[in-house]
Order: C-alpha cells, then structure tokens, then sequence
C-alpha cells in the first residue's frame, strides 16, 4: 500500500490545496491531509477546526484521511509508515525552499518528497491572501469551498 502525506497549516484550506489532495488521492492508496501544530504561529482557526473543514471538503475522496502532528515531519512518516511526502509548488521560489527540505528528509529519514505543480487557476493562491482578501470584505468564493466562506469571514470578524 503507497500511503503519503500532504502537509500543510491549511489556515484555511483553498483549492489550491484541494488540487493537490485531489490528484494524490487518484495516484496513491492513501493520503493523509497532516495539519502542522505550530503553537509559535498565529492562525485563524485552530488546528480541530481546520481538521474539520478539511474531513468536510475532501469527504468525497475515500482514501483521504486528516491529522494533525507536530515536530519533524519526518518523525510522523516514520511512526505512520508513510513513504512519501506530496507538496505543491506555485512558483519557484517555493522549490528553492522545498528542495532543501525534501533533501533534508531524505537525509534524516529517507523520506522521499514529491512535488506537484500546482494547476495554473491556482497558481497564485495562498491561505494568507486569501485571509488577507477577506479582511478587506473581498470576495473569496472563488479561492475556498462555498462552505468555508462564511466561516472565514466570522473568523476575521472575531479576531
């Protein structure tokens, strides 16, 4: 069984995200949506209501599960018997970043890291513009679920 993780803060999750989980999960046995504990980061959601928005939207796909983990990356695959780590990429300076990554996982645990280009209509798209547009009252329909739209603005309001 090829079972990978897709890592990620998803605060909150876009379709570009979706994009990625979508193709993994038609490529690999399992696929495991990992949202990071970061206790130092500021987030607009917490890591149970990202869990839930992401079990909500990727519900479809039967071989997607979601967690959450913190520490090395590495350090999960290793205890989960996952062999492989899937990132998008938007541009290339996410591949400067990731390459040194993905060999330091490889060096550390033997853990490989896949790269996907994201899909083009999503090229652009992070969490952070996305939270940025809403906080302007800016129109996200187009970047998150329909489901999550109202959730992301609440959450603005609130903080």
């Amino acid at each position: 069984m090829k079972k990978v993780v897709c890592p990620g803060s998803f605060d909150p999750i876009t379709f570009g995200h979706l994009d990625i989980i979508e193709r993994a999960s038609s490529l690999f046995d399992e696929v495991v949506v990992a949202v990071l504990v970061n206790k130092t980061k500021k987030s607009l959601f917490t890591v149970d209501e990202r869990m839930s928005m992401i079990r909500e939207v990727t519900s479809e796909y039967k071989n997607v599960t979601v967690a959450s983990w913190s520490g090395l990356l590495v350090d999960y695959c290793e205890a989960n018997k996952i062999q492989a780590i899937v990132k998008g990429l938007r541009a290339v300076t996410d591949f400067d970043y990731e390459l040194q990554m993905s060999q330091m996982n490889l060096q550390l645990k033997g853990v490989e890291t896949l790269f996907m280009s994201t899909a083009p209509a999503h090229s652009f798209l992070s969490s952070s513009l996305v939270k940025e547009i809403a906080a302007y009252d800016g129109d996200i329909s187009g970047y998150v679920p329909a489901q999550l739209v109202e959730r992301v603005k609440s959450a603005l309001s609130n903080n």
